[in-house]
């Protein structure tokens, strides 16, 4: 994707200091069309933690579906406690090593909810993104080592997306060899889609994995409105081609966002999916 963006979180009711700054997420103009540019935003404190709720669906069966995965995750615990408590599927896509890892995957897991593999790799811009990556730098032996170590480190998850990964994802040799691992794990492979060069999905395809790619980012512009719009653009695509696959973040305007249109977009014959739904 395009120009960096870059948020600060804040977590105050952890016993701990705040984890640390989220990596900036990268953007990449396509239709629906994208902001290329956010303006720095603080995330307001994490709402209180509560029980997650059944899923429930009200749209009937064969209605148009959505897919909403939630990056970034194991850093910011009631926020996607929270996320994991909404009354839809909903898929929580954990990065291999952070504090919180381990237990937002396994309440995920418990709530009926989707798991997934943050994998973090290496964007085009001068970012870093976080312990476990994969670099073009590598070698073939040592991208199939650090990929087997951050699976590993998530055995709850049943599939896996690129954390940032503009410049890796681009590379086809670096793609391959992600693949080789992942493909005879038995695991499906969900391309974020932070560069139009990404050869992710197609990779993945040719490996033999079920494949899908990322439509609408929703957080760009971290503010509830933003977010709500993006939100009916992703409803939007599902509506005319039967299926889309929404990305967003642990922020409070995104929890808040996705709660209030729930009923909106349930309305609208709009059915909220797992996205190990959406690979095929």
């Amino acid at each position: 994707m395009g120009a960096a963006l870059a948020y600060r979180a804040l977590n105050t009711s952890s016993p701990v200091s705040a984890p640390k700054q989220p990596a900036p997420v990268e953007t990449v103009s396509q239709a629906p069309v994208i902001p290329a540019a956010t303006p720095r935003a603080v995330q307001s404190s994490a709402p209180p933690t509560t029980t997650p709720e059944p899923v429930s669906e009200t749209a009937a069966p064969g209605d148009h579906r959505l897919a909403i995965i939630i990056d970034d995750c194991g850093q910011w615990p009631q926020t996607e406690r929270a996320l994991i408590a909404l009354p839809i599927a909903i898929t929580m896509s954990v990065m291999p090593k952070e504090r919180y890892t381990s237990e937002i995957a396994q309440e995920a897991a418990d709530a009926g909810k989707g798991v997934m593999l943050h994998l973090p790799m290496e964007p085009v811009a001068a970012i870093d993104p976080g312990p476990g990556k994969i670099t073009t730098a590598m070698s073939d032996a040592e991208i199939a080592a650090q990929v087997k170590e951050d699976v590993a480190a998530v055995p709850l998850a049943k599939g896996v997306n690129n954390h940032e990964g503009s410049k890796a994802s681009s590379d086809a040799r670096v793609m391959r060899d992600v693949v080789s691992v992942l493909a005879p794990a038995g695991l499906f492979f969900i391309d974020s889609r932070t560069s139009a060069q990404s050869v992710g999905a197609q990779i993945a395809a040719e490996g033999g994995m079920k494949t899908a790619s990322r439509d609408v980012f929703l957080d760009n512009e971290n503010n509830v409105d933003a977010v709500e719009k993006m939100l009916r653009s992703a409803a939007a695509v599902a509506q005319k081609s039967g299926s889309a696959i929404a990305i967003g973040h642990p922020r409070a305007a995104t929890l808040e966002a996705i709660r209030t249109l729930i009923p909106e977009l349930q309305s609208q014959g709009i059915t909220f999916t797992l996205a190990s739904e959406m690979v095929r």
